[in-house]
């Protein structure tokens, strides 16, 4: 199971997320259980891919608040960049960004 000092190393702003969890520590770590095995991003990445600009965004969207309400900062900057970018329906090249998101959210997955 994850831990507090594993999140932190991660970058992670756990007194925020604990705060958001009525600081329960049980509560915050065991919200991550969900998290093992999630397969939005990669979602994401292929409605981008698939120019569907509408589900992207839905995807984006829904990544976002997960991983701002459990303080995953270095998931919810990429994140909330795409997200403000599929609002837009700006047309661009996502790459680096879905390249950061993956890269993090693939080290999320191993301290899960």
């Amino acid at each position: 199971m994850i831990t507090l000092d594993a999140l932190r190393a991660f970058g992670a702003d756990v007194d925020d997320g604990l705060r958001r969890c009525m600081n329960m520590e049980s509560f915050y770590l065991g919200l991550f259980a969900a998290l093992k095995g999630d397969r939005h991003v990669e979602d994401l990445k292929e409605a981008i891919a698939a120019k569907d600009l509408d589900r992207a965004f839905e995807l984006a969207h829904a990544l976002k608040g997960v991983y701002a309400n459990l303080s995953l900062t270095p998931l919810s900057r990429p994140v909330q960049e795409i997200t403000e970018l599929l609002r837009a329906r700006t047309d661009t090249d996502y790459t680096p960004l879905l390249e950061e998101l993956s890269a993090r959210k693939a080290e999320l997955d191993a301290l899960l």
